[in-house]
């Protein structure tokens, strides 16, 4: 019936289901969730575009991944400059010299803040091999911005004390010795007007899409459907969890409609640094897309341990899982009639542009 199955209708599955289309094939995709974008959806109230699951900023330096985005969408020239809340003491990110000069007052050149974080690595210079992400931080950059601005955060982020954080998880801190907020180096970035959801529906224009459908409760039935099989979900579990379940973290999202306020923080990102505030941000969806409403909208994100049937979100990269990936991989690798591609399928935190590039250079559309 199909030229291809395509299982998942997020970032990935609606990508490759536009591209396979430009090329004569018929495609059906197949949902679990009530709505298309995967993470990246995007859900009107009150006139305010909510990232539903999570903060998206596109940013890329691919020209043609810009180029490729922008055939469904026009983006705004939203800047991501988050704030760092420690205690109630807020902080410019990334690391920069509004940063170092509101952690030291005594700091007003860059010189000076150079000085000051090699004279706080040097207190752990005898630190040869980190054995953990405290170890890893307090050598690349000295007590106070471990203390205030990463270990609270890394450990509601990943359940655990800092050092039980294996030290590969932070494998360098972005300096910058500018008065430059600016999160991303990328020269193409902003947010689509209008919302994520208004592109995933440009893509998929004259596809068939089948939304509340779990492919795995019906594999055989899909499989016999095409005569290829693009899968984006879990690799464990299109394999039932022969090896076990793949591990991640989740995160839970409240989601807060403000009457009559119209204008929560200020910023569209706060990050939450301290162990003592249970969430990891709070985000304020209007200022994403410079809206002026009486109204706002606000979520509060919260990191929580992931068990099987939890949503995925964050790949925990240890020793077992890896092991466990490999595993997978071998099994995948003996398929001929299913690709596999995305976040879930191949294990991995992938930024937007990513997955977009993985796409077009799929083997498939060269």
């Amino acid at each position: 019936m199909y030229d291809f199955v395509i299982v998942g209708a997020g970032l990935y599955g609606c990508s490759f289901a536009y591209e396979a289309k430009k090329r004569g094939a018929k495609c059906l995709v197949v949902e679990k969730r009530d709505h298309i974008g995967g993470n990246c959806f995007t859900k009107n109230v009150n006139g305010i575009n909510v990232h539903w699951y999570g903060a998206h900023i596109f940013h890329t330096k691919n020209v043609d991944v810009w180029n490729f985005m922008r055939q469904f969408c026009d983006f705004n020239n939203y800047i991501n400059s988050p704030i760092a809340n420690y205690k109630g003491v807020l902080y410019n990110l990334p690391f920069n010299m509004n940063t170092f000069c509101k952690m030291w007052p005594d700091v007003i050149t860059p010189d000076d803040a150079i000085r000051r974080i090699d004279e706080q690595r040097l207190d752990y210079a005898g630190i040869s091999d980190p054995a953990n992400l405290e170890e890893q931080a307090l050598k690349l950059g000295g007590k106070d911005i471990y203390e205030k601005l990463i270990k609270g955060y890394s450990e509601k982020q990943w359940g655990k004390s800092a050092r039980d954080i294996p030290a590969f998880v932070l494998r360098r801190l972005p300096f910058r010795f500018t008065f430059d907020n600016n999160y991303f180096n990328d020269p193409y970035q902003g947010i689509p007007i209008g919302g994520y959801t208004s592109i995933f529906e440009r893509m998929l224009n004259g596809i068939d899409v089948r939304l509340n459908e779990d492919f795995l409760e019906r594999k055989s039935e899909y499989m016999s459907m095409a005569d290829r099989v693009l899968y984006t979900g879990p690799i464990d579990a299109f394999y039932d969890f022969c090896y076990g379940p793949l591990e991640y973290r989740t995160i839970r999202f409240e989601h807060k409609l403000l009457k009559g306020v119209s204008n929560y923080q200020g910023n569209a990102v706060f990050n939450f640094t301290d162990k003592e505030t249970p969430y990891t941000r709070v985000i304020e969806h209007k200022h994403f897309e410079f809206k002026e409403c009486p109204d706002t909208v606000v979520s509060y994100e919260y990191s929580e341990s992931w068990h099987k049937g939890d949503e995925p979100y964050y790949p925990i990269n240890n020793l077992r899982n890896e092991g466990l990936l490999s595993k997978y991989k071998l099994l995948a690798n003996d398929e001929i009639k299913v690709l596999f591609g995305g976040r879930l399928a191949e294990y991995k935190y992938y930024d937007m542009d990513k997955i977009v590039e993985g796409v077009l250079n799929n083997p498939v559309f060269r």
